[in-house]
């Protein structure tokens, strides 16, 4: 099978390696000149252009970092492209634009997927990735052979959109339980209680969650995190400050009310304007410890 792959960062550039592995003909493009070099290297044959790289791919994946370049990017390359291909875009983007993009390709004669994923960079480097995923079942059926070559877990949501709707309520459930935990061990270190301690008790009780028993942020607690690496970003603060502000968007779009996600953003907020973005978002944990209470 012919893929077209356009956005090889930090995320993209592993999924279209873990492709070329397992013997799908991978064809990528990115504007960085350096990952088009790695993913070389890893059996991608690099492209000159978003357009040169679809123009005979049975597949286009694209992972941009926004909802205004998946529409930009849709916008050229479609055309081009053969007719009938199925576009799966794995970037985290609005659930407007996604349905957007689903009604440029259907218009244009294509097949599609909004397929955000959840995993981090390790799960794109080991295909352990999650992906959620929007639209129409033929297309899913379709696309669910390549999703599993860079991934263990794969759920179709629903139509148009669902795919992104699942994310930003996942990593709004996400942000919002590390600021809690963060919030935790705060008070227990303020109280005279030892993180183990802590740790023993809640993971084995009612507080138990995945942002403490899989992704403590504190370091030396619980299975290896990012807080044992000086909080080198898994997943960095400022994406999920991208998906609470998508996720804001949509509750105000909609009329949902949110209260706790909405404090999330605003704290993962001011922890992105005081330099933390490119930390792992749990060091959130020094920005609550450092905060004077209000």
């Amino acid at each position: 099978m012919r893929i077209a792959f356009i956005g090889l960062g930090n995320m993209g550039g592993p999924m279209a390696a873990n492709l070329a592995a397992k013997g799908f003909a991978v064809k990528g493009f990115d504007i960085v000149a350096a990952n088009l070099d790695k993913v070389a290297e890893q059996g991608v044959v690099a492209a000159r252009s978003a357009v040169s790289a679809v123009k005979d791919a049975e597949v286009v994946i694209t992972m941009v970092p926004a909802g205004q370049h998946v529409l930009d990017l849709y916008r050229a390359i479609l055309l081009p492209a053969p007719r009938g291909a199925l576009f799966i875009d794995c970037s985290t983007i609005d659930v407007a634009s996604a349905r957007e993009a689903h009604a440029m390709a259907k218009g244009a004669g294509m097949q599609s997927l909004d397929a955000p994923v959840s995993g981090g960079t390790a799960g794109a480097a080991a295909a352990t990735l999650t992906f959620m995923a929007g639209g129409d079942a033929e297309a899913f059926e379709r696309g669910n052979p390549v999703l599993a070559a860079m991934g263990k877990r794969i759920v179709h949501c629903g139509g148009p959109g669902a795919g992104q709707a699942a994310k930003i309520c996942n990593n709004m459930i996400l942000g919002i339980s590390m600021i809690a935990v963060s919030e935790a061990f705060v008070l227990a270190e303020k109280l005279g209680l030892e993180a183990q301690a802590l740790y023993d008790v809640a993971s084995a009780a009612s507080g138990q969650c995945w942002s403490l028993t899989t992704y403590c942020p504190v370091p030396g607690v619980g299975p290896a995190s990012p807080a044992d690496n000086g909080y080198k970003p898994g997943f960095a603060a400022a994406l999920m400050l991208k998906d609470l502000a998508l996720a804001q968007q949509a509750a105000e779009a909609s009329g949902a009310a949110t209260p706790l996600g909405a404090h999330a953003e605003q704290l993962y907020r001011e922890f992105n304007t005081a330099g933390g973005g490119e930390k792992d978002f749990s060091a959130i944990i020094r920005h609550l410890a450092a905060a004077p209470r209000s």
